[in-house]
């Protein structure tokens, strides 16, 4: 059974202070799973999993209002940040191993006059990469927005609820592998994947769903997570489904 913690308990584990915790959650970055009758918060498991995410981006230096829109975005593939936040910070550690080094040989007496050991042209570079990347694709547009503006008024029950409905979906394309994507059940599979975006995130046209499914097996990203969390050949099932339902869109990308 999920142990809820104390913002008290949560501190301690995470080494961030109470008066941070709340300011998170005045913000909407972090809220309380739920609260107690006495208004004392409470934080589950996925609470937890949400702010260890928010430590990894906020140690590599994203602002508070950046992780927000990664962590909440329909797009976020945990799995995804994780690889490109280790090679951040790999990058971080070869600076720091740089100037430890610089360090090392002043206190052996060289001369050194290089201050190259400081430069972290190469990070803020990779950072500014990531960041464009994410908001390239969601980023500026209607679906964003609106997916923003739904995103702030779900509570961490809510959360729970549209992850279960994700995974029911996935699940049952993980279930048709192997079959003609063409078939009426993976039509209707698409058409409920595409009605389930509409109302939990944004209006999902067909060629909205089109370039969704692309991405699912283009960006190695989403196409590991899928076939790891759902079964190999997942992304790709979805991805073929998606193209034989709305393969002739037209330029309006409308759904009759």
């Amino acid at each position: 059974m999920d142990m809820k913690k104390t913002v008290r308990q949560l501190a301690e584990l995470s080494g961030i202070s109470v008066r941070t915790l709340h300011y998170y959650d005045e913000i909407g970055l972090l809220c309380p799973s739920e609260l107690t009758e006495a208004g004392y918060r409470l934080y589950d498991d996925a609470a937890l999993l949400r702010l260890r995410q928010i430590l990894f981006f906020r140690e590599l230096g994203f602002p508070l209002k950046e992780i927000g829109e990664f962590l909440d975005s329909p797009s976020f593939d945990e799995r995804g940040a994780l690889e490109n936040q280790r090679d951040l910070l790999l990058l971080k550690r070869q600076r720091l191993d740089g100037i430890i080094g610089l360090v090392e040989r002043l206190l052996k007496g060289e001369q050194m006059t290089d201050m190259k050991a400081f430069d972290q042209s190469g990070i803020e570079a990779a950072k500014r990469k990531y960041a464009k990347e994410a908001k390239e694709r969601w980023g500026g547009t209607d679906a964003y927005q609106q997916s923003e503006e739904r995103a702030a008024r779900y509570t961490p029950a809510d959360w729970d609820k549209i992850q279960a409905g994700m995974d029911e979906i996935f699940s049952a394309f993980a279930a048709l592998r192997g079959q003609d994507p063409g078939c009426e059940e993976a039509e209707k599979l698409v058409r409920r994947w595409q009605d389930f975006l509409t109302e939990h995130f944004y209006d999902c046209s067909d060629e909205i769903l089109l370039g969704l499914g692309e991405m699912y097996v283009g960006d190695q990203r989403f196409l590991k997570n899928l076939d790891t969390r759902y079964g190999e050949g997942t992304a790709a099932t979805i991805s073929a489904a998606i193209h034989a339902a709305c393969g002739d869109v037209s330029d309006t990308g409308s759904r009759d």
